[in-house]
């Protein structure tokens, strides 16, 4: 059995992915200022150039507000479909190359090399990979190494951009202890700035304060921040398993013709299926609505869209297919609703066409959905009045 001293765990991520697509899909944007998102100043930014963030740009930064900051950067529509298919293409490479590994989004990736060190050498391996990487489909890489998850995350965070890092088993807290605590995954503004204003800077500090003390201050997040604090990750890397598909239907107890309610129900299941997308970082390509008629006849269309996880947006196209698909006015005893062509894509970078008002909007309702139940709210169209 493995021990946690001889865990080889590496983290590898595609700098400014989005951004490297587009130079490889156009050559001439590279060294400028480049704002992936909307086309418009209504939209927000999903990912940016090195060259736009010496301007303090970053990502879910207000596309208006970037611009101010740099008037000559230049918006480059974001596609999906480009940035997944350069995603697949990495996540061949690397299933192809090591034994285990774990897609944790889009663009990074964690791979389980332990016991490889004694016939490869880790570091040699992981250092290879990264070219084979690069060789193969032109995207840059920067990647730590060490004993856990969290240490090799925060090791290339560390690196970037295109640059490797191993932290050796043993020098975990040593690497931490002079780090900003917002280094630390999982401490977001609000916690940051509550310890920031206690005087604690670095993860030293935050180390060295009583875990019982933290848990008092933070809740039942004290001790995790404790752990991480100090460099302890026990999670395991989760085999990659692609998810084909997402479906909810519902059979009614008695059969009907009611498309005011049928509809009603269609909004309903968008909202559970889009709200299980988010929560999963996952986007959907295609959707597909089902109906099964009182005869027990079934029909099923589907219909490619742009890669979304809004409600609005999946609800619109389950809308139109739904019109194209019931001709029969005939009642209906089953109505479903499937989502597939999911890709890993992060809440912030799948709303890039939309305000900031919109973004904070989404992020409140799934928080409060994920802490009280995602029964609690309901879009008024889910509501048969």
């Amino acid at each position: 059995m493995l021990t946690y001293d001889n865990r080889h765990i590496a983290h590898l991520d595609m700098d400014t992915f989005f951004v490297a697509v587009e130079h490889l899909r156009n050559p001439r944007l590279k060294g400028k200022p480049i704002l992936i998102g909307g086309n418009n100043a209504r939209g927000v930014v999903a990912s940016c150039s090195y060259e736009a963030r010496r301007f303090g740009i970053h990502s879910a930064m207000p596309m208006k507000t970037a611009l101010r900051l740099c008037k000559h950067a230049i918006i480059v529509k974001s596609d999906y479909e480009a940035y997944s298919k350069y995603s697949e293409l990495v996540t061949d490479i690397i299933h192809e190359t090591v034994p285990l590994y774990e897609k944790a989004s889009i663009d990074e990736f964690y791979v389980d090399l332990s016991g490889m060190d004694k016939f490869f050498g880790c570091f040699k391996f992981t250092s290879k990979l990264k070219d084979k990487i690069f060789k193969e489909s032109g995207l840059p890489v920067s990647w730590g190494l060490a004993s856990n998850k969290l240490i090799s995350k925060v090791a290339t965070n560390e690196v970037k951009p295109n640059g490797q890092l191993e932290i050796l088993p043993g020098f975990e807290k040593g690497f931490l202890a002079p780090l900003s605590i917002m280094k630390i995954p999982g401490i977001g503004k609000e916690t940051g700035y509550k310890l920031l204003k206690m005087g604690v800077e670095t993860v030293k500090t935050l180390s060295e304060i009583p875990v019982e003390l933290l848990q008092n201050l933070m809740g039942e997040n004290g001790s995790e921040l404790w752990r991480r604090a100090n460099g302890i990750d026990e999670s395991p890397v989760v085999p990659y398993r692609e998810q084909k598909g997402i479906s909810t239907e519902q059979t009614f107890q008695e059969d009907t013709i009611n498309t005011e309610l049928l509809k009603s129900k269609l909004v309903h299941m968008t909202e559970k299926i889009g709200f299980e997308l988010r929560s999963q970082n996952r986007l959907t390509g295609c959707i597909a609505v089902k109906i099964r008629y009182t005869d027990f006849e079934t029909h099923v269309k589907q219909k490619t869209v742009p890669y979304t996880n809004m409600d609005e947006v999946l609800f619109k196209y389950a809308k139109e297919i739904f019109d194209q698909l019931y001709n029969r006015r005939q009642l209906i005893r089953l109505i479903g609703i499937r989502y597939t062509k999911l890709i890993p894509g992060n809440h912030q970078i799948n709303l890039f066409s939309d305000t900031t008002e919109q973004i904070n909007l989404y992020q409140s309702i799934d928080y409060i959905k994920k802490r009280f139940g995602e029964n609690l709210l309901s879009r008024g169209g889910a509501i048969l009045k």
